[in-house]
């Protein structure tokens, strides 16, 4: 909507052949003149020369979900297409020219848990398997079983007096991408000298007091840091979060004078893309008139409003800094907004010290609501790219606050917005994996190692292909127990690029306080 009011000079909610034409032939991947009208003729639903471009928005809207709710059905019908999962995830060296992809794996729909098992084990053994001799010949297994004590032995206490320590924290969340990657803001941290640190991240809670626990709480976390180096082909790999306090993920240890990125992880083990069954139920309102006839924001909105002012407040002083909202704006909109609109909002919102208060932000979105005459459009595009569902729930987005304490002095962090960002966590992630473990070579292959990094509450696997063609591995983790993948379903492929490492998968134990067993066979497929 907001791309197709400024094509929109007159502001009438049409678009006529000439404004459409002009902006498609003259902006982003140009049109030839055949194309825009091959396009009109088919969105110039009245027929009368215009184009109603709220009516094509819903039009186009009611036909995308129509099409992910047929492309969910198929893939659940299928159970052999689901295996077929191809990983995309892959960095090279800098001399290389292939680009890395998103900063976590692909995710599939989620299927429910019997359903996948029951469909995997009834044809796994004939048509996933690779029955050749190369093939049994060309396999690695690995099998390791923790125990729920076994992170019990490495506890960092939490340090004395800590209270007396130099403190700063930041906010930030993960968010699951309409690919499944998942995406987050990434920070910079200053020292001014050499310092003993305290590192921790975690989910952050919004129950608002309540005794329910969010269900986002028991999402895995992580926190990388790399030296800041002149370039970002520079940046190495110092520390990593490896010890788990409750749903405290934590780190000590000594820090050298410097900058430094701070690079937030989850595994993806337990944010997972969820069906879209629930596009089919009534949606919550979000707007109502009054019984003067104004329109206002119902009270679940109200609530969750606030808990987007919440997360996205990363300092936590209560106010939006123009810096801040635009993180907003650009996971909502893609635009940001410039100082001359910051202006603006100030003339006509509440504000304190040139930033936005809750109350300010609640003004602007019942501004949006008004200027539709309460259309809820533009709310549920906001609502759903911060990870909520048509029901108001939280279930694509993780709430998480990271904090740095220092012995001897005061550590200075800031919000990032790095294009190489993706790139230098894989780039993390993947030095984690190997500089902890050996590499094993599938057997009979000199090119193809696998790396399988043992944390005390995760084990991560890394396939590296040093051949010169690419090759294609295929995963077996049905002989594990009480295991949830990051890969969501327990056979698949893995295609790895020449000359490329790539993470396999991620595990993390269903339940926690029981025993639970990594069991994982990887084969080379036939025929790579």
């Amino acid at each position: 909507m907001r791309a197709f009011k400024k094509m929109d000079v007159n502001s009438d909610g049409y678009i006529s052949h000439s404004e459409l034409e002009k902006a498609l032939t003259t902006r982003g991947e140009k049109m030839t003149t055949e194309e825009v009208n091959a396009i009109f003729s088919m969105a110039d639903i009245n027929k009368d020369g215009k184009l109603d471009y709220a009516e094509f928005c819903r039009l186009l809207v009611s036909t995308v979900e129509q099409c992910q709710m047929a492309a969910l059905e198929r893939l659940e019908a299928n159970a052999k297409l689901k295996r077929q999962n191809f990983g995309s995830q892959s960095y090279s060296p800098p001399k290389s020219s292939v680009s890395s992809a998103a900063a976590t794996l692909p995710q599939p729909p989620e299927t429910p848990r019997a359903e996948s098992d029951t469909t995997l084990k009834k044809d796994s053994r004939s048509s996933s398997r690779p029955s050749s001799a190369r093939s049994r010949r060309s396999s690695l297994s690995n099998s390791i079983t923790m125990t729920s004590s076994t992170n019990k032995a490495s506890k960092i206490p939490e340090p004395s007096g800590l209270q007396d320590w130099h403190h700063s924290y930041m906010k930030g969340c993960f968010f699951l991408e309409d690919d499944g990657s998942i995406s987050s803001l990434q920070y910079q941290l200053h020292l001014p000298q050499t310092t003993t640190v305290y590192l921790t991240i975690q989910p952050l809670s919004l129950s608002h007091g309540l005794d329910l626990p969010s269900s986002w709480m028991t999402v895995d976390t992580a926190l990388f840091v790399t030296s800041a180096g002149e370039t970002k082909e520079d940046s190495t790999l110092v520390c990593f979060t490896e010890t788990k306090e409750k749903e405290k993920y934590v780190w000590k240890g000594e820090l050298d004078a410097g900058t430094y990125y701070l690079l937030p992880f989850t595994s993806g083990c337990r944010l997972k893309k969820r069906s879209k069954k629930s596009l089919s139920i009534k949606p919550i309102e979000l707007v109502y008139r009054t019984d003067t006839g104004e329109l206002d924001l119902t009270r679940e909105l109200r609530e969750v409003l606030s808990d987007i002012f919440e997360v996205i407040d990363l300092d936590g002083n209560g106010l939006l800094s123009l810096e801040e909202y635009n993180f907003f704006e650009l996971r909502t909109s893609g635009e940001k907004c410039d100082k001359d609109s910051w202006a603006v909002c100030k003339e006509n919102f509440d504000m304190r010290k040139n930033q936005l208060t809750r109350q300010g932000f609640m003004e602007l979105n019942l501004m949006e609501a008004t200027e539709k005459d309460g259309d809820p459009a533009d709310l549920w595009v906001t609502l759903e790219a911060m990870g909520y569902n048509r029901m108001l729930e939280l279930v694509e987005a993780c709430p998480v606050q990271l904090d740095v304490h220092c012995e001897g002095t005061q550590p200075a962090i800031q919000p990032l917005s790095l294009d190489s960002g993706p790139k230098l966590l894989i780039q993390a992630l993947q030095k984690s994996i190997t500089a902890k473990t050996g590499a094993k070579a599938l057997r009979g292959q000199d090119n193809v190692f696998i790396y399988t990094y043992r944390g005390e509450h995760r084990i991560s696997s890394l396939i590296a292909n040093k051949a010169n063609q690419k090759v294609t591995v295929h995963v077996n983790n049905e002989q594990s127990r009480n295991c949830c993948s990051s890969r969501g379903m327990s056979v698949f492929a893995v295609e790895v690029p020449a000359r490329t490492k790539l993470v396999c998968q991620h595990t993390l134990p269903i339940n926690e306080r029981q025993e639970w067993t990594y069991n994982c066979v990887e084969s080379m497929l036939p025929g790579t």
